[in-house]
């Protein structure tokens, strides 16, 4: 495996371009797709694209969002503190490769958006105090996680069919998560999954003199050591700015509204409400808001790859449900399936898809029409087939450097220095996943 792994990051390092760059490519391959496989014109798939490049603009904000708010929570005193009192537990470069993968697969099947930055932000302290570890293998490990998310609480397939009037309600009517989240092939997904990947990330290390480490120093944020050094005026301004009353009020206003939902509305940890938790605890913690508004201006400088890029894949969404695209791609996996296959061929057709369209709910509204149009015809469970689609969007993430971004900005990285490791998490997962579909 480690001979494996050095083949594959050397090729993904000279290779893999940037993760603009690589949307760029993706653009290109399905305007070129599209012209092929469909009866599109040329400036067809130029409209498709034009009108679907603002399609994810409220997404791209709230992924802003949770990277920075996750950002600026991890550079607060207290929080520092917890995770580098659980990153000194952590002894050795394996078992920090290990308990990484265990708190971001935890982490992802709670909340998909909680787990992007908690896997990140802890990877990053362990790296702190364990000096030996591969860097590129710990983010990695902490992204591996993610492949989950879709089988978890937060997984927006299952969760919408479970909800009345959802678009296919007249079709495949309310499934409960019974029968989605907690049906036995899903649970034997996420079980095995959970047992064995953190083990097959450790199995990933390279050898000793192979290893890319981190200088400790160079993750440390000093953010509390510039304020430090700044004498400010004793004015209005900045006493406001330097008030902690100002912190409580608005502390004790967030406090009181998730209390609130909570209360009202169960365990809803959607990713407005993850971001509000985010957003709250990094005033509270930050103490003043001239502290927070410090770590905020930091913050933010790590969302660039985020602002500029959703718009790309928005557009790439738009070519390729407009022009009937991945339509093609779901038929034809229809066309070779039976009874038997069909969920499995579900699966491995929306991985594919997932990597031009990756939104879990734009794939859902591609995707549905057809696949459950065949479930009808073959005799196939309704809620087998929306959790193949689910598993599939989330399985291809893995060499999606979309998703990533946030993990890579939040660890100084680039897509390249992971995506070596990441492709066999892919091939280990995949074969777990197509064997629950294949045996239950």
């Amino acid at each position: 495996m480690k001979v494996l792994t050095k083949w594959s990051n050397t090729l993904m390092e000279k290779y893999l371009p940037d993760p603009y760059v690589f949307v760029i490519i993706l653009t290109a391959l399905v305007l070129v797709c599209g012209l092929i496989f469909t009866d599109s014109t040329p400036m067809n798939m130029v409209t498709y694209w034009g009108d679907g490049f603002w399609g994810l603009l409220a997404f791209t904000m709230q992924m802003v969002v949770v990277l920075a708010a996750g950002h600026v929570l991890a550079n607060s005193p207290i929080f520092k503190k917890i995770l580098s009192k659980l990153a000194s537990k952590v002894k050795t470069p394996g078992r920090a490769i290990i308990i990484v993968s265990f708190v971001s697969i935890i982490a992802c099947w709670i909340n998909w958006g909680f787990g992007l930055v908690i896997g990140a932000l802890f990877a990053k302290e362990i790296a702190r105090h364990v000096s030996k570890v591969d860097y590129r293998l710990l983010i990695a490990s902490a992204y591996s996680g993610f492949v989950v998310w879709h089988g978890g609480l937060a997984g927006s397939v299952p969760l919408s069919i479970a909800t009345e009037g959802h678009p296919f309600a007249e079709k495949i009517g309310v499934i409960p998560t019974t029968e989605t989240l907690f049906s036995s092939y899903n649970l034997f997904i996420v079980i095995v999954i959970f047992l064995t990947l953190p083990f097959f990330n450790r199995w990933m290390m390279p050898k000793e003199e192979e290893t890319v480490s981190v200088n400790p120093e160079l993750l440390e944020d000093d953010i509390e050591e510039k304020e430090s050094n700044i004498q400010f005026p004793n004015s209005f301004a900045n006493r406001s700015e330097n008030s902690i009353i100002i912190t409580v009020l608005i502390g004790a206003l967030g406090l009181a509204y998730l209390i609130w939902h909570f209360i009202t509305k169960g365990f809803d940890l959607n990713l407005n409400i993850i971001n509000t938790i985010l957003i709250i605890l990094g005033i509270i913690f930050h103490g003043t808001p001239r502290k927070f508004l410090a770590a905020v201006n930091q913050a933010i400088k790590t969302t660039g790859g985020i602002v500029f890029q959703f718009p790309f894949y928005a557009g790439i969404m738009g070519m390729m449900t407009a022009s009937g695209l991945a339509a093609v791609i779901s038929e034809w996996f229809i066309s070779i399936s039976n009874e038997t296959t069909f969920p499995l061929f579900a699966f491995w057709s929306a991985g594919i898809v997932n990597i031009f369209v990756p939104s879990g709910g734009g794939q859902w509204a591609v995707q549905a029409p057809i696949m459950l149009d065949a479930a009808a015809t073959l005799g196939i469970d309704y809620a087998k087939t929306a959790m193949a689609i689910a598993w599939g969007d989330a399985w291809t993430n893995m060499i999606q450097p979309f998703w990533a971004l946030p993990a890579l900005a939040i660890a100084g990285l680039k897509a390249k220095d992971i995506m070596g490791f990441c492709v066999f998490v892919l091939i280990f997962t995949g074969i777990i996943i197509s064997l629950g579909f294949l045996i239950f």
